[in-house]
């Protein structure tokens, strides 16, 4: 009986899914981006509170952070245009409204973080916030040629206005203070945040993560004297990212930080709460040197005949 229940489950769940992505057709910003890459993003993840006022809405392979103050409610990225609708059900399924959405920060400007970010920002009337650099992609809708994977990269909708921030810098609502963390190389305009979350006198410190994986087509070389720029700019942001102070960590894919694992293991009530580590930080950092070093030692090796 079980079984058969959870199977019932399952089914509803992707049946909706597939019902919330249909309300969608005819919709130009919510016109589906590279459909069959994407659904393997999309599987229907429960929203959840995480810790203190910071929340999951996405999916099981895309994160979306909320994050509740006492102004209002604050998103991080937005997967795709064709989740939108899920993603705001999801926000709706946690008593929260749309209108209540004030900002939606950007980690970084390709389809699958930031495709969706015309429609939630139209239908919640939120600012979007990026780094000066991610802000002109996001307007263009399209990435530019500095951009390892430009070659693969699928246009989306063009955002009307972006608020700019720089490394450094904070945005403040209500009683939370986000701090805009610059750590480029997957993109020259990635962004990562950090922000404070407690539960009594217990707080946290909170990090959602920009990718740092140095994907890209074979045909780009990072071994090339003229991407060294792109190097340094991981080497700079893997230091950045290991010296933050971090006892959660949201990465932008969760299966880059173990996140799809944690998640399972939250679902069923695991204690002390699985995601809470604070080597997560310094993990996914050594992770991305590790890759980048592998992908340029593999440019460097002789082809096999």
């Amino acid at each position: 009986m079980r079984l058969t229940m959870s199977l019932i489950g399952i089914g509803l769940a992707i049946s909706t899914a597939t019902t919330v992505l249909a309300q969608g057709d005819g919709d130009p910003l919510l016109k589906p981006i590279a459909p069959d890459t994407a659904k393997r993003w999309l599987k229907p993840q429960s929203p959840a509170r995480i810790f203190g006022n910071s929340y999951l809405v996405g999916f099981e392979g895309l994160n979306v952070a909320l994050i509740k103050t006492s102004a209002g409610l604050i998103l991080i990225d937005a997967a795709v245009p064709q989740s939108v609708l899920m993603l705001e059900d999801n926000i709706a399924k946690l008593g929260f409204k749309l209108k209540d959405v004030k900002f939606i920060l950007s980690t970084e400007p390709h389809y699958d973080h930031g495709g969706g970010l015309a429609a939630l920002a139209r239908d919640t009337g939120a600012t979007v916030v990026a780094s000066p650099s991610a802000a002109k992609v996001l307007l263009a809708g399209q990435s530019g040629p500095d951009d390892p994977q430009v070659s693969w990269l699928l246009p989306f909708p063009a955002l009307k206005s972006v608020r700019t921030i720089r490394g450094g810098e904070t945005l403040k609502l209500g009683d939370v203070t986000i701090k805009a963390v610059a750590t480029p190389g997957h993109t020259s305009g990635s962004m990562s945040w950090t922000w404070r979350s407690c539960e009594g006198k217990t707080c946290l410190n909170m990090v959602f993560g920009s990718s740092l994986n140095p994907v890209a087509p074979d045909s780009y070389r990072f071994s090339d004297p003229a991407h060294q720029n792109v190097v340094a700019q991981f080497a700079s942001s893997t230091r950045t990212m290991r010296a933050l102070p971090c006892d959660i960590l949201f990465s932008a894919h969760p299966d880059n930080s173990n996140g799809d694992i944690k998640f399972a293991r939250f679902q069923t009530g695991a204690r002390p709460n699985p995601f809470i580590d604070r080597t997560a930080c310094r993990t996914y950092a050594d992770n991305s040197v590790t890759a980048l070093a592998k992908r340029i030692a593999k440019e460097k090796s002789p082809a096999k005949p």
